[in-house]
């Protein structure tokens, strides 16, 4: 009975596990090796028990080096003296002191820029252009956008021709060459009034002054994430004016993200807190101590108001799925149009110019005035009228459009501004529909008890709450509105719509793999239905929703993922867990080769996994298998066809 018990031990302890690159091996099998021997491996006395063996002993050197490499973490923290964490410190103060210079010359270029493209034209904002007759301002209206998009492309062509390939001085050069290149293009598509922002391009200029340091000193692993984070942090706060927000920007972006271990966080935090400092102080004595925008005069009534605010929190998280599913529609759109036309990439961002400007023709808020158009929309400045309700609707469609035109061909700029007009023209229509609902002269529905605030509260919140359903940073966007506005009054609603906001456009709750599935179930409906009647599937998806959702994420705003560990080592910082493939379905040993491929083709698996009973693991049938066995089947024939042949 020994013998017996010691099988049984060891099939309980063998374990499948599937870490499959794009092409899968042609068959694995792993069973109980006291009673069956594996799929596709001769049958060989004690081999199993040699495999196991390697594999505990392998596990027994992981243990054992395991303990070493905490024992050695362990003395190296220990060793790694004070004066070296002081440095990184000293570094991230840098970091926020240059990102704020160049954040204010940034800015001062996209003024000096526009000035001389908007020669004599006020700076209160794009919505002059509505009193001027079109037939006096077209020309510039549509040639000043394309003008940028052709310096653009041309910039956008030397940074791809600038390339580094290799680890010598000259490709250290080309390095701080690429990020510069990217800055002087998001000048001219902002100066020229194209359809994106500031603070993207912001980010990412302190995130590759914190990589220059980092590079410089050879620092790698946690001392880069620190500085990488300060100098996100730094971009932030420089940006708006807001040293908190961009504290909390670099924890969500960053941090949070990039980061295995709490101590990363912890021995991060100062770095973020000085360097965020700094640059807003350098910000403060460069463009002066104002905030972003102007906060306009707005009142808060009633708590009986929370849910209209909530309700607002759900209209903006449709807003900001509208936003980045158009984005995405946009951009491979563009990608097939290049692909079917032959239209040069350095081309296009001056047909992106072109559409903005014919856009602007008719709503000229889409064009990128600083955050001019937002106090329009806010009416926050004197001796100007506000937009009516129907008017903001339309802008918020207009401006979803040509904000992804613009990032579709190539334009370069952020989303932060887009996503704060585009919140701002949602709040303010919904705010100014609920006082004309409840509260006008002559209310649609009267409550005597609830009494609604200015529409300009809920343009407020509704900024926020799109930022946080776009970008993906809510706590961010909580305290950059709190900080802008210094009213606690403001915080509760806040943090519902923002809450709402967030949870309506989470990547987890409209997945690509779901989404791909129902279209392929639509599509071979026939298929499916076999494939589902089959009594031995047993389909176990768990899908990657996380990595495809932080893809698109990084092609809407790259200032979002700065830091990417897969620049120092790739297969150093991935684990297992990250690297298998999750997405499979199982078939059983009796099922026909037919309804497995067809299970094959309909799920777009190259693979199905062979159980037992539903439980244990067999093997795995590749496609790939399959056509090699028909091809070898084909020749089996044909040398049989061959020789009866050569027999009669």
């Amino acid at each position: 009975m020994a013998p017996s018990a010691a099988t049984t031990t060891t099939t309980s302890s063998a374990r499948l596990l599937l870490a499959s690159p794009q092409s899968p091996p042609a068959l694995l099998g792993l069973r109980g090796c006291g009673r069956r021997s594996t799929v596709g491996l001769a049958r060989r006395g004690g081999g199993c028990a040699r495999r196991l063996r390697v594999v505990r002993r392998g596990a027994a050197d992981e243990e054992a080096g395991a303990t070493t490499r905490g024992q050695q973490s362990v003395e190296e923290a220990v060793e790694d003296p004070a004066p070296g964490r002081d440095l990184v410190t000293l570094a991230a103060c840098l970091v926020g002191l240059l990102t704020g210079v160049s954040v204010v010359l940034f800015n001062l270029s996209v003024h000096e820029i526009r000035d001389i493209f908007w020669d004599g034209i006020p700076s209160r904002g794009a919505s002059w252009l509505r009193e001027e007759p079109i037939s006096e301002v077209w020309q510039r209206v549509i040639f000043v956008p394309v003008s940028g998009g052709v310096i653009v492309g041309g910039l956008n062509a030397l940074r791809i021709s600038v390339k580094t390939n290799s680890d010598g001085p000259m490709s250290k050069a080309k390095s701080a060459i690429r990020p510069l290149l990217k800055a002087v293009a998001a000048s001219f598509t902002l100066g020229t009034g194209n359809s994106l922002g500031p603070e993207g391009p912001s980010v990412e200029i302190g995130s590759s002054i914190a990589k220059g340091f980092g590079n410089v000193f050879g620092w790698e692993g946690g001392k880069k994430l620190s500085l990488v984070a300060a100098g996100s942090a730094a971009g932030i706060s420089s940006g708006f004016n807001a040293a908190v927000a961009g504290c909390f920007f670099a924890v969500e972006s960053v941090l949070w993200p990039s980061s295995t271990d709490s101590s990363s966080l912890a021995n991060s935090t100062p770095m973020v807190i000085l360097s965020s400092v700094i640059a807003s102080v350098v910000s403060e004595i460069g463009l002066g101590s104002d905030p972003a925008f102007t906060v306009p005069e707005y009142d808060f009534r009633s708590p009986t108001e929370l849910p209209l605010y909530l309700l607002l929190g759900v209209f903006c998280g449709l807003v900001s799925i509208t936003l980045s599913r158009c984005t995405s529609l946009a951009m491979e759109t563009v990608e097939r149009l290049q692909s079917a036309t032959g239209l040069p990439k350095a081309a296009s961002p001056a047909l992106g110019g072109l559409i903005v400007g014919l856009l602007a023709l008719m709503y000229p808020e889409v064009l990128y005035w600083g955050f001019e158009n937002v106090d329009i929309l806010l009416e926050s400045r004197p001796f100007t009228s506000g937009l009516s309700a129907t008017i903001l609707v339309q802008l918020i469609g207009v401006k979803i459009l040509a904000t992804s035109l613009c990032r579709a061909f190539g334009l370069v700029g952020g989303y932060y501004a887009p996503s704060l007009f585009i919140g701002a023209a949602t709040g303010m229509a919904y705010g100014k529909f609920m006082r004309f609902t409840f509260t006008g002269p002559e209310p649609l529905l009267h409550i005597p008890f609830l009494d609604v605030a200015s529409p300009q509260a809920y343009g407020l919140v509704g900024m926020a709450a799109t930022l946080a359903g776009v970008c993906k940073v809510p706590l961010t966007s909580v305290l950059l509105l709190f900080e802008l506005t210094h009213d606690y009054r403001i915080v509760l609603p806040l943090l519902g719509a923002v809450g709402l906001s967030s949870w309506i456009a989470s990547p987890q709750r409209f997945s690509k793999s779901i989404r791909s599935k129902l279209d392929s179930l639509e599509e071979k409906s026939s298929i499916a239905q076999q494939a589902n009647s089959l009594p031995t599937q047993n389909k176990q998806v768990r899908s990657m929703d996380t990595v495809d959702s932080s893809q698109e994420l990084c092609k809407i705003e790259s200032s979002l993922c700065v830091y990417d560990a897969n620049d120092e080592n790739m297969f150093e910082n991935i684990t297992v867990a990250e690297a298998m493939k999750t997405n499979y379905f199982s078939v059983s040993m009796t099922t026909p080769l037919v309804e497995a491929l067809d299970l094959m083709l309909a799920e777009k698996q190259p693979f199905v996994i062979v159980t037992e009973n539903n439980r244990s693991v067999i093997g795995l049938l590749a496609l790939k298998s399959i056509q090699d066995f028909c091809r070898a089947a084909k020749d089996t024939r044909a040398q049989d066809e061959a020789s009866v042949n050569h027999a009669m």
